[in-house]
Formats: structure tokens, sequence, C-alpha cells
């Protein structure tokens, strides 16, 4: 498998060598248009000598897909800018946070949001920490407020390399690009991955048109979080054409499992982190959470069973801002937990933050307690934190329990938290009223339900 040393190795390489195969696939209404290679490289070098000569040192884009955001984003590093890519879900508020925290004086936006976003521009020189053709990703947001992993085009391109290496498309492969681009995920996974490959990328509409992408561009090939993979499957939307599914950013579940393979199609899981440019191993035999490390890529399981990573070329330089977080002689702790098999396999069980130590010391892993709450509660939009050192349980939008009182919801739940120890039982119950927040790959955002509810909690004396 060639490596590309970033974009513009790829793009050279490929304008050059195969100028008219196909790159990019673009829908419009019911026709799809082919966007070769030649083309491809064109619009980039145009929009680069657009960039460079605005004079900005990092511009901030609103990754809201299609091919003028992957143009945008490719011309940023082509044109020597910072680029930051900010989630087009966010709130404005805290889309402003995000631009000025990688301090943009440049932004890409849809006309209809730049006027609530453009304030939080900087007008000012460029501090020394913005540096040219650097690609920042923000983490999910799931235990900590979002933060900006610096990443680099050659960082991606080298992830990109990892994976393709072990599981390669064709030419005559299809890939959907379904995933949001200001997910490492879904920019690596969902676009690189093909681009390495040499196979045409079909981009997404956006969720409105998910559906209907798959019988438009007839992927055989698509990376999803677990959540959307499980939407796809029960609107049975993937259709005769889909031969494989890279899943991601998130453990995948057992149904979702078995209902791919029904369907006669092989599921690969692929286990990364933005700090780790994305593909870190891959699961590629029968069982999804035996995972293959990638090539040139180390991991160690440390003694308190954190998963510790080196993977030269592809990990980041740090967090944007905190020049003292940048891995140390090359080593990133994950901050997941895990093991390796005695086939050499790695399996992750779940992020180290996930277990809540209690006030007599006891440790809880949240994710197995809040499983067996959901089953006997029958609901899923609900989550467990721990405040004052005991468990609370924070109910969103219940579809079966409207109108319940936080005592209906205990009585209901006595039986199955009667299994558990005194102290690790249901301290009470919050209903907040309103859906729990989420990130892009549907994870709870943790950091952010603590913070409401410790609000509503009185005050110790």
């Amino acid at each position: 498998m060639e490596e590309f040393g970033g974009f513009a190795d790829l793009l050279a390489t490929r304008a050059h060598r195969t100028p008219e195969a196909a790159c990019l696939l673009v829908g419009d209404g019911d026709r799809v248009t082919t966007v070769t290679w030649e083309d491809f490289d064109a619009r980039v070098t145009a929009r680069a000598r657009e960039l460079a000569g605005a004079g900005a040192a990092c511009e901030a884009v609103l990754a809201t897909g299609g091919i003028d955001c992957l143009v945008e984003a490719f011309a940023c590093v082509a044109a020597g800018l910072q680029c930051a890519l900010i989630n087009p879900f966010e709130a404005d508020e805290e889309a402003r946070r995000l631009i000025a925290a990688c301090d943009a004086d440049a932004l890409w936006a849809p006309a209809r949001r730049r006027a609530a976003l453009a304030g939080a521009l900087r007008t000012g020189p460029a501090p020394g920490r913005v540096r040219p053709r650097q690609v920042l990703f923000f983490t999910s947001g799931t235990t900590a407020r979002a933060k900006a992993v610096a990443l680099t085009d050659a960082s991606l391109m080298a992830s990109a390399w990892r994976g393709a290496s072990m599981l390669p498309l064709s030419a005559s492969d299809r890939l959907l690009a379904a995933l949001p681009l200001s997910h490492v995920f879904g920019f690596v996974c969902g676009v690189l991955w093909g681009m390495q490959c040499g196979c045409p990328v079909a981009l997404g509409r956006g969720m409105r048109r998910f559906e209907s992408d798959f019988a438009l561009f007839e992927p055989t090939a698509v990376s999803l979080v677990p959540t959307l993979a499980r939407w796809a499957l029960d609107r049975n939307v993937l259709g005769q054409s889909v031969r494989l599914v890279l899943a991601g950013a998130a453990p995948c579940p057992p149904d979702v499992v078995r209902d791919l393979r029904k369907q006669g199609i092989r599921l690969c899981c692929g286990y990364g982190l933005t700090e780790t440019s994305s593909g870190v191993a891959l699961s590629l035999g029968d069982d999804p959470h035996a995972m293959t490390v990638c090539p040139r890529t180390q991991v160690r399981i440390s003694a308190d069973g954190e998963v510790i990573v080196r993977a030269p070329g592809s990990l980041m330089r740090g967090y944007y801002g905190q020049a003292d977080t940048a891995p140390v002689d090359g080593w990133l702790a994950t901050g997941d937990a895990g093991r390796i098999d005695d086939a050499g396999l790695l399996h992750v069980s779940g992020r180290l933050k996930d277990v809540a130590v209690l006030s007599n010391g006891t440790k809880l892993f949240i994710p197995d307690y809040e499983r067996a709450l959901k089953r006997a509660l029958g609901e899923e939009d609900l989550a467990v934190i721990a405040c004052n050192g005991a468990p609370v349980l924070v109910c969103g939008a219940l579809a079966r329990h409207q109108g319940a009182t936080e005592r209906d919801i205990e009585r209901e739940l006595a039986p199955v938290l009667a299994r558990y120890p005194r102290e690790s039982q249901v301290a009470h119950t919050v209903l907040l009223g309103h859906a729990l927040p989420r990130t892009a790959a549907g994870d709870v955002r943790r950091w952010s339900i603590q913070k409401e509810v410790e609000k509503c909690q009185p005050k110790k004396k």
C-alpha cells in the first residue's frame, strides 16, 4: 500500500497518475456527479490561492460536509493555514467558544450562521501556537469539555494508511462518507480511507438524506458509529450494495453485530482516538471486540489496566495551547481500560473515567450499571453520575414514563437495585425534563449533565 506524506502528496500523485479516475461522487437530486482527481486537485489549488492572498492564519471551518467543505479543509492546508474543523450542530454559544479557543481569524460557514459566529474571530496578531498546516479536531466532550487536538495532514494520512493496509478498498468499491467531517473518525475513515485506496468517495448529504444516499450512491462500504448503524438497520436502508461496515467511536452492541451478519454484511470494528488521528486497532475476525493492532503501532497495558499507544507519525502534537500535553517519549496514555489476549489482540472495555469511586471506596463501572437500569425501565435516555460520592440516576426524555415522578422511577427500579450492595444503589433520581445532551457519536455528555445536576443540588453546610 503506497504511503502519502500529506494532502499535497496525495493530490499530486493521484492527479498525475490517474487524472480522470473518480475521486468523489456528489449527489444532486436523483443524479450523481463524478469529480475526478484532476478536478478536485484544481478546485483545491484555486481555493488555496484565494486563502493565501487573504492573509489569515487560522480558519475555523463549520464542517457541514459536502464537496465545498472538503475543498476548504484541503485548501487551508495547501495555503499554509491552520484549519479548525467545528461541529456544525453545536449551538451558537458553544461554536463561538470553540472558534475563539483555536485563535481563528477567518471563518467558513453557511451565510445564515456567519453573523452569529463571526464575533468570536480573533482580530489581533496570531499567537505563537497557531502553526501552518496544523489541523485541529475537537474531542467528543463525553467526560469533559471539548478540547482542540493538534494534528496535521501528514498524521491524518498516516492513520489512513494504517487502516487501509489492513482493510483495503479497490477502485470498483464506493465508500459512503456519512459521518460529520468535524469528527476525526468521519474524516479519516469516511473520506481519507477511500482516497488512500483510490476508491471513489460518495459525499453524504447529511442526516435528512441519510436513507436516500444509500439508494442514490449504492455504496459497497460505509463507516458508521454504532447508533447510526442501528438506525440504518431498523429502517432497512443498507440495501443490496453494502458489503462492509466499519464501525467506530463507540463499542458495537451485540444486536448490531448480529443483524449486520444476518444481512451478509462484513463488520469490522475500529479503535482509535482523536489524539491518535483515529486508527489504532481493527477487528478482522469473527469477534468484533478482538482487534489487531495497526501496522507501525505498538500497544501496551499499564499496571492499572490503561491502554498506552505508540504510533509514530499519527499521534497528536498536544492539546492546542497546552504545550505540556504532547505525548511523552512517543507514548500516549489513552484513558481507556483494556487488555491484550494470548493471541496479541486488543480488547478495550471502556473509559477509566467510567469507573465511579463512591464515598466508601467502592468502584462502580457505570456503563454496566446503566445497561441494567435501562433494561429494567425499558428506557434509553438515562445516565448515572456520581454526586457527593453516591450514584445519581439522571433521566432525560422518557418515552414510556411520561408524567412519572422520581419516586415512581425509584419504585420500579427497586427490584433490580436490590441486587447491588446498599452503597452502590441509586441515592436519588433527577428528572431533567429534556433529552440528555449527547456528542456527535451519540454518547452522553457526562460533564454537562454533572454540571446541570450539581446546580440543582442543595449545597452542603
